[in-house]
């Protein structure tokens, strides 16, 4: 058992784990503050991460993958830090973000569309790009705006950084043949936007998800994005979302 004590969306949470393995992955958000929350992680959490990912990959068609026990103890201490902070109006969401001149731009999309591909155009073709976070980013809803948070959680290319930057806009990628982008109406937004939201089968945590849900279209630009994989499509979104003529 390992104890340490992180900072996530302006939040310390203290975690005790099986593995030190964990404490390293969390390396970058390390903190001697004063926890307010706090995650316990046992071997049956563990064991239940491994049923779920078994089944994803039996529903995707797939072989079971022998994950081990230190790489399910990380999916289970956030998906725990996740139902904590819910309760703090933190969502877990499943997209990329930019920042750019510092402000955040979400980019979310089934997997498999291109949206780390679509931030690697916007690193080469706008300079003063960065990732915040590369796949799984904490949003932060506070009364007027919304905070897009780095966490540990950044994807397998580990695109992110410690940081916490107001969210200008939400942008939903699609692929297609020529580059356009479009506001989006909240209410055709709506269901991606819920369904790449982190959302608990417990009632009261669904209802808080679908509220911040709707917060986020009201706080937030929303685009659809068509676009392929030329740098162009980078320039397109950038310019539309961030309001630049030229880069």
């Amino acid at each position: 058992m390992t104890a340490f004590t992180i900072s996530v969306a302006g939040f310390p949470i203290r975690i005790e784990a099986l593995y030190e393995s964990t404490r390293r992955f969390c390396r970058d958000y390390l903190c001697e503050q004063t926890p307010v929350l706090s995650v316990h992680i046992e071997q049956s959490d563990l064991d239940r991460e491994r049923v779920k990912s078994d089944r994803e990959h039996e529903l995707e068609g797939l072989a079971p993958h022998s994950f081990s026990d230190a790489y399910l103890e990380t999916l289970a201490v956030y998906r725990k830090i996740a139902a904590a902070l819910l309760e703090k109006d933190v969502l877990l969401f499943h997209g990329s973000v930019m920042a750019y001149e510092g402000k955040a731009y979400l980019f979310t999309a089934a997997s498999g569309t291109g949206k780390t591909t679509h931030c690697r155009l916007w690193l080469s073709q706008i300079p003063g790009t960065y990732v915040l976070n590369g796949d799984k980013p904490l949003l932060r809803f506070e009364k007027d705006r919304v905070l897009a948070c780095g966490t540990p959680w950044q994807g397998k290319e580990q695109y992110g950084r410690n940081e916490m930057l107001p969210l200008e806009a939400v942008c939903l990628l699609t692929r297609d043949s020529a580059n356009h982008i479009e506001p989006l109406p909240f209410h055709d937004a709506f269901p991606t936007l819920l369904a790449q939201s982190n959302r608990s089968a417990e009632p009261e945590a669904l209802l808080r998800t679908l509220r911040l849900t709707e917060r986020l279209g009201k706080l937030t630009r929303l685009y659809r994005l068509g676009c392929n994989m030329e740098p162009e499509a980078a320039l397109v979104s950038f310019h539309a979302m961030c309001g630049e003529k030229q880069v």
